[in-house]
């Protein structure tokens, strides 16, 4: 039976993480977003609540938490709520933890795990998205080379978080028995990080491309080794997108209707006409949806199920309905969605690139 209540503890998480976005990235999402940087003040707070150390084995340094999708759901989509970008920041270092905890084998786990165990953010990341009209997420153009006890990367990557900081970086590519990721550190020959892009929403959330011109990997640094389920992380990274698009789109849905109950026209408060609260109850019928898309891919991932098909219906149908929604929330504003007085404007420019934000999260 299917049964997506959460337990104590994940209520508890839940409310933890919806105060912090309230109360401290809903504040500075704006700030963050004109400037493109993220306060040091929030990157330390948001460290604090053990993002990235809960579920990393004690025996590295962590609180041993065990791990779970539809937990790592819910608290993003709380995250979200505060601020898209501000979370992503913040949670980027479990593109690479998440990957070693799963399929990590012990010395791996050993290396580079207890690094981001400490009390001060560290940065780390993954480079999944590939700049291709033809990206195919099942066929990497990024390739790796078995060379005796080496592999040799070449290819290109785009919307890499924090990779100008980070001191490794996850990187998936295709090998010759299918889809592999390798431990890739700051520094190698041939890894080259381009300048910071410009991107539309999600501005504060430093994104580069990378090269990779013949970089030499040992064997070793291949998470998983041979033959590694790869495809439950991509599950993962779908399930993190769409619990993503849920909370975003829940800021935008809660602040149209509130600004619609106290906007009046005509003498009646907007909410009260049929085509803004016909609209209204769409959003929220859509959210509902999207949320439990969402959850259905987690609840299959923590059971050890196949869930490709329920993360694929997840990511695509919330990256689009945010879209739609944060939209939605603009028109119910009228001329001042459109203005930077109201943040639906920011909204919309942070959902918009939804459908392609592969592996920029994961749950």
């Amino acid at each position: 039976m299917v049964n997506f209540k959460p337990t104590d503890e994940q209520e508890l998480i839940r409310e933890t993480m919806a105060g912090f976005a309230r109360e401290v990235l809903r504040r500075h999402g704006r700030e963050a977003d004109e400037r493109n940087e993220v306060p040091d003040e929030v990157v330390q707070r948001g460290w604090e609540l053990g993002l990235v150390q809960a579920a990393i084995p004690e025996a590295f340094g962590g609180y041993g938490d065990s791990y779970s999708a539809l937990t790592g759901a819910l608290l993003i989509e709380e995250l979200a709520y505060g601020d898209a970008a501000l979370a992503l920041h913040l949670l980027a270092p479990r593109l690479l933890t998440v990957p070693l905890i799963a399929l990590g084998n012990e010395a791996q786990r050993a290396r580079w795990l207890p690094g981001f165990a400490g009390s001060e953010f560290r940065a780390g990341t993954a480079a999944f998205l590939e700049p291709r009209w033809d990206f195919d997420p099942t066929s990497l153009a990024t390739r790796a080379e078995r060379r005796g006890t080496e592999y040799v990367l070449s290819g290109q990557k785009c919307l890499v978080p924090l990779a100008s900081d980070a001191q490794a970086i996850l990187v998936y590519a295709t090998a010759s028995d299918g889809l592999a990721a390798f431990v890739v550190e700051r520094g190698s020959a041939g890894l080259t990080v381009g300048e910071r892009e410009k991107n539309m929403g999600i501005k504060a959330l430093a994104t580069y491309p990378l090269g990779f011109e013949q970089v030499r990997v040992p064997a070793e640094n291949r998470v998983g080794g041979a033959g590694a389920d790869l495809q439950r992380l991509v599950d993962a990274s779908r399930v993190a997108i769409a619990a993503l698009a849920v909370g975003l789109s829940r800021a935008a849905f809660d602040y149209a209707r509130d600004y619609a109950k106290e906007r009046r026209a005509f003498g009646v408060a907007i909410a009260q006409k049929q085509a803004v609260a016909f609209k209204l109850a769409n959003m929220a019928i859509e959210i509902d949806a999207m949320r439990l898309l969402a959850w259905e891919a987690a609840w299959k991932l923590d059971r050890g199920e196949a869930a490709t098909r329920e993360s694929v219906l997840a990511k695509d149908y919330a990256s689009r309905t945010a879209l739609s929604i944060t939209d939605d929330a603009v028109q119910v504003l009228g001329g001042h969605g459109y203005i930077r007085e109201h943040p639906v404007e920011l909204w919309l420019r942070n959902a918009r690139g939804l459908t392609t934000f592969d592996g920029l999260a994961i749950v």
